[in-house]
């Protein structure tokens, strides 16, 4: 039986070519995510003869100025501020001498816990809670944006799932004195 206070773990480094490589697919992944945030997802076409059309930022912003204060929380924390942070954590890993237990240790368990809170799955609801609530009154036209944003969220698990393969941690456990 193992006693998770005597273990150690011990994390396999990225290697030089494959940090570089994964930190251009982070920059990538974080312009297409800013370039998703403020690009045009969808127009919503009202009675023939209004138009909106909206991206992330715009959207987030006019919940917060409808005063749905709850919406515009979840909306901003789960679409804006937990994927940049989870980029911040992947260029964190992949820098050189991040190599650190403690440290590392600490940031793949924070990408776990938080990586199962999917961006795609939450812009996805908000799209369909969209199209639901105005399907009668309006259309929904999708634009490029949401495309965009998308990718890089695709990207960002990608580049995620790789940094667990590469530094794959074994748990070293220490044995007591006389075993």
């Amino acid at each position: 039986m193992r006693d998770m206070h005597n273990s150690v773990c011990n994390y396999q480094t990225i290697s030089k070519a494959q940090s570089v490589r994964l930190r251009v697919l982070i920059i990538l992944s974080l312009a297409l995510l800013l370039l998703g945030f403020i690009s045009p997802m969808l127009t919503l076409t009202k009675l023939v003869f209004f138009q909106n059309s909206l991206s992330i930022l715009t959207g987030i912003l006019e919940l917060l100025k409808n005063g749905q204060l709850v919406l515009f929380l979840l909306v901003f924390s789960f679409s804006v501020l937990l994927p940049l942070l989870k980029i911040y954590v992947l260029f964190r890993i992949t820098s050189s001498g991040m190599v650190e237990p403690h440290a590392m240790q600490r940031y793949l368990r924070l990408m776990h816990e938080y990586g199962r809170w999917s961006m795609l799955d939450v812009l996805v609801v908000a799209v369909l809670i969209v199209t639901v609530k105005l399907g009668a009154i309006a259309s929904i036209e999708v634009h490029y944006g949401l495309y965009v944003f998308t990718v890089s969220v695709l990207m960002i698990m990608f580049i995620t799932s790789r940094v667990v393969k590469l530094t794959a941690a074994t748990v070293l456990t220490e044995q007591p004195p006389g075993v």
